[in-house]
């Protein structure tokens, strides 16, 4: 009975549990609900914890919280504590150098989150669309913006670039070790799923694949805006006599305006597939992304896994103490501190039933 019940949980957690993280600089970030914490290893070998209450929008506007609105929410505040996150570690590595980046999302940080956006819509939307239609112009094709076959050859070249861009900056020492700390997250995360006590001996047996990864996500992003846009171009008729530049920056505009209604899709669709990943449909669905997180992660250290599971029994102990789930306003104040290990970290006595999204 009691191993029965432990694959119940363990399914339920996988379907349901709303803990997730990234890597960062030499560490990793994890967020509960409402708790936000960044774990670094600093170079006299301790770790260094960031700990703060998340009090986000969606705490404050439940419409917020509604399906495929949700998804759009979750990829701002995403880039949001990315960048303070990166920018935290980025300063631990540098800490004798004096502080040197934004800790705190401010103005700069959705400065860098638009640089972030226009980087990412010129290398992934327009480079490949332009591509495309060079193609069709210069190589006797007649497949039109209303074609399917325009929008597949574009999402072909668009998977292809973000691929070659993955792969590439892999091979840079410093992108490799976050790489690992990527898969040091993703280990940490499963043995809070499978009801372990968080230790590196138990982290350690785990893959460093996730379904529910945001290079899972990314997938599912390219996937959905191929169909969707070759559905809505059947509809939205440029003319044909618009100039050809003219006609394609208009196409290239559309689709950045669906960038955000793609991207709630596209998360409503992963949280699904992470309901079924054991199911062999779920595995099938989900192969593509996994496969994709062969470039985005590698195997861990011992020392990599205890900054990982120091994040996250960092965010459980927040929960826990402060009692965050009824919180109604900001109780936690934001502190760091520095352990000698992941024995030091406290982690409350929540667990996975009290993580269930409903």
């Amino acid at each position: 009975m009691n191993k029965l019940l432990k694959k119940i949980i363990f399914l339920l957690s996988k379907q349901y549990t709303s803990i997730g993280g990234q890597a960062v600089i030499e560490g990793v970030m994890m967020r509960s609900p409402n708790a936000f914490v960044v774990a670094v290893r600093l170079p006299n070998g301790k770790i260094r914890l960031r700990r703060d209450q998340w009090y986000g929008l969606s705490q404050k506007l439940n419409f917020l919280k509604k399906p495929f609105i949700r998804g759009v929410l979750v990829l701002i505040e995403t880039m949001a504590n990315g960048i303070v996150s990166l920018n935290y570690s980025a300063n631990q590595a540098m800490e004798e150098e004096g502080k040197k980046a934004s800790e705190k999302i401010d103005l700069s940080t959705f400065l860098s989150i638009g640089l972030s956006f226009l980087f990412g819509i010129g290398l992934f939307v327009m480079l490949p669309h332009f591509l495309t239609a060079f193609i069709e112009k210069n190589f006797g094709q007649v497949w039109g913006l209303d074609s399917f076959m325009f929008h597949a050859v574009d999402g072909a070249i668009k998977a292809t670039i973000f691929i070659l861009y993955i792969w590439l900056i892999g091979f840079i020492p410093d992108i490799r070790r976050v790489f690992q700390y990527h898969g040091a997250e993703h280990k940490s995360i499963s043995t809070f799923e499978a009801g372990e006590d968080l230790v590196v001996e138990n982290a350690r047996k785990y893959p460093t694949f996730h379904p529910r990864c945001g290079t899972t996500f990314i997938f599912f992003l390219l996937f959905i805006s191929i169909i969707l846009f070759a559905g809505l171009f059947v509809f939205i008729k440029l003319p044909q006599e618009m100039p050809f530049i003219l006609r394609h920056i208009s196409a290239i505009g559309i689709k950045i305006a669906l960038t955000f209604p793609v991207a709630g899709i596209s998360y409503e669709i992963i949280k699904k597939v992470g309901a079924i990943c054991d199911t062999k449909i779920g595995r099938i669905i989900s192969f593509p992304g996994m496969m994709l997180q062969r470039l985005t992660t590698k195997e861990p250290d011992d020392e990599q896994l205890e900054v990982a599971l120091s994040s996250i029994k960092a965010v459980l102990y927040l929960e826990d103490k402060f009692n965050l789930k009824e919180a109604k306003d900001k109780v936690v104040k934001l502190e760091e501190i520095d352990l000698e290990n992941l024995a030091d970290v406290d982690s409350g006595s929540l667990k996975l039933k009290d993580f269930l999204e409903s």
